[in-house]
């Protein structure tokens, strides 16, 4: 006969969780100072300050930002090297159509089983960027906006749906930074937030993604300069000079 063995007697295995590399970091570091305004669009990846900054050599650098030229951040120019992007004209309306396609998609399923725990998420969310809008600085703002359409996604439960968010908020943010007047966010909050939970909530699909359309052609029109109504605040941007914490400090 066989001994049940206890669970209590059991050796536990420990699973080791895994160190980031130096080009994770780097790729981190990298990736904060370009969606903050730190490296500025259109600016070149001055490799040899910036490595000189983290304390690596060239090669973990160019191994990261090769990573993010995947990410759609940095983009190579033949004969200029590495470049942070610029998202500007045509770019900004084929990006929302592609925002537009995940996130009315989203919004859809999650009016296909209204759920109050996810629709407490959105409202969390759409509270966060009441509250900051109150206020003056307008990273905040843009942070807590991009948040709550990451969350819209990141409900639905796909790994490849908040992939792809993921790469097109942070491709929204390049945008904003590439205005000819600086980044800019809208003083106060469009009701389509609040069309838009509440549409998910009666289990109204096809008038959430109404929401975000509505929504998403207001943004293509002020960021192409086509809409010059809206009221904003804006941030300055690259004021201070750019400095990286060393990369060993952070290991």
């Amino acid at each position: 006969m066989v001994k049940p063995v206890s669970r209590l007697g059991a050796h536990r295995s420990v699973v080791a969780v895994p160190r980031r590399s130096t080009v994770d970091l780097i790729v981190i570091e990298l990736r904060k100072a370009i969606l903050a305004g730190d490296l500025s669009v259109g600016s070149p990846l001055g490799e040899v300050e910036i490595a000189a900054q983290l304390g690596v050599s060239r090669g973990p650098l160019r191994e990261a930002a090769q990573r993010l030229v995947q990410e759609g951040l940095l983009v190579a120019i033949p004969g200029r090297g590495l470049r942070v992007r610029r998202i500007e004209g045509a770019e900004i309306a084929d990006l929302y159509e592609a925002r537009l396609a995940v996130e009315a998609h989203a919004a859809r399923r999650l009016a296909q089983r209204p759920n109050a725990v996810e629709t407490a998420e959105l409202e969390a969310c759409l509270a966060r960027l009441t509250a900051v809008s109150e206020g003056e600085e307008a990273m905040p703002i843009g942070d807590a906006d991009l948040e709550f359409h990451r969350q819209l996604v990141d409900l639905v439960g796909s790994t490849h749906l908040s992939a792809q968010i993921s790469t097109l908020l942070a491709e929204t943010r390049i945008a904003n930074l590439s205005m000819a007047d600086g980044y800019q966010v809208l003083r106060t909050v469009s009701p389509t937030y609040r069309e838009l939970i509440d549409a998910i909530v009666r289990g109204d699909g096809d008038a959430a993604a109404w929401a975000l359309s509505r929504q998403f052609e207001a943004a293509v029109a002020r960021l192409t300069g086509k809409d010059h109504s809206a009221e904003t605040i804006e941030a300055p941007i690259g004021d201070e000079p750019l400095a990286f914490t060393p990369i060993e400090s952070l290991e």
